[in-house]
């Protein structure tokens, strides 16, 4: 019996003995070690079995170690949300017919960027730009919330803050120890309906529990953005600049898409919109669910989405047990 419990709800279902394994044989699918690609590996893994008849494995990897046995093993079969910037080897498992980009798992792609809270932007929109920001200081508590030290967007922001004159502009540059402290003082913001002002990135679940605004920063320049990531940058060459979003994938070996057409038809639709990712990660930290748990919420929560992904067939079959 393999059960996904929610709040209020129980999804459970039968497998039977070696008869659901006869359409598609085996299918590994690689996980990240992180929630929301543990939860949408489970989630995969549900419904190849029950929808398309596979038998499944979940490999827990990383970024570095999948793109190292795509391109030396062939497999996973599935890797599920790939982060294409931290494994620059992964452009050249493609090139070399080694790897196929299936979908973009979030569909927004990773975002990162400056944001004020919803609350805040509604009260005042001119707060949604930078330079509503830094003409009015004190509404957003006078405070900039940055990276801690050794993150990437720290040292974007760093050059930011100078190039944008933003402490001679009465906007006092906070540098958090920890991204906990960082989040603590999203938390604390939200309780008292105050203002703030900070960095900070999705899908999350921050960015689920606590609705924020992006602040635009005047564009992308991906040319200037990867000026402004270097370390120490003469101040001469930062300039405006907006984070771009990061392409965050999953990938598909060519093997899986010859054997298996159908199961690679799911994968190439397997995509959710940021803030769906970030409202189920909400609800897996509120209530310390695991990565089954999780999945099962969003095939509860959202399942004209995920029905969306999959053949007739397998909708069929998966229809019976939700």
């Amino acid at each position: 019996m393999k059960k996904f419990k929610l709040t209020g709800v129980a999804l459970a279902v039968s497998l039977s003995s070696g008869a659901a394994f006869a359409d598609c044989g085996k299918v590994s699918v690689g996980a990240m070690g992180w929630a929301s690609s543990e939860a949408i590996a489970a989630l995969a893994s549900f419904v190849l079995d029950q929808g398309y008849g596979c038998e499944t494995t979940v490999v827990p990897t990383d970024t570095i170690p999948a793109a190292t046995s795509l391109a030396e093993n062939g497999e996973p079969d599935l890797v599920v949300e790939l982060w294409v910037n931290s494994a620059p080897v992964y452009q050249e498992l493609v090139a070399d017919g080694k790897a196929i980009t299936a979908s973009n798992l979030f569909a927004g792609g990773g975002e990162e960027g400056w944001w004020i809270p919803k609350y805040l932007a509604d009260e005042h929109p001119e707060l949604t730009t930078l330079e509503g920001v830094l003409a009015n200081p004190e509404l957003v508590g006078s405070r900039f919330h940055n990276c801690p030290v050794g993150w990437g967007c720290r040292i974007v922001n760093d050059n930011l803050k100078v190039f944008h004159g933003m402490e001679a502009k009465g906007v006092e540059v906070f540098d958090h120890g920890s991204g906990a402290n960082l989040a603590a003082s999203i938390a604390a913001a939200f309780e008292e309906k105050g203002p703030w002002f900070g960095y900070y990135w999705g899908p999350t679940a921050v960015l689920g529990k606590y609705p924020m605004v992006r602040v635009d920063l005047g564009g992308v320049d991906a040319d200037q953005h990867a000026l402004n990531q270097v370390e120490n940058q003469d101040p001469s060459k930062v300039g405006v600049s907006d984070f771009p979003s990061a392409p965050v994938v999953n990938a598909i070996t060519p093997a899986l898409e010859g054997r298996a057409p159908e199961v690679a038809a799911f994968a190439k639709n397997l995509s959710f919109p940021n803030n769906v990712l970030s409202e189920m990660l909400a609800w897996q930290e509120e209530n310390n669910a695991s990565a089954d748990e999780a999945a099962a919420w969003m095939l509860t929560n959202h399942t004209d989405l995920v029905m969306g992904m999959v053949n007739e067939d397998a909708a069929a079959k998966l229809s019976k047990l939700m």
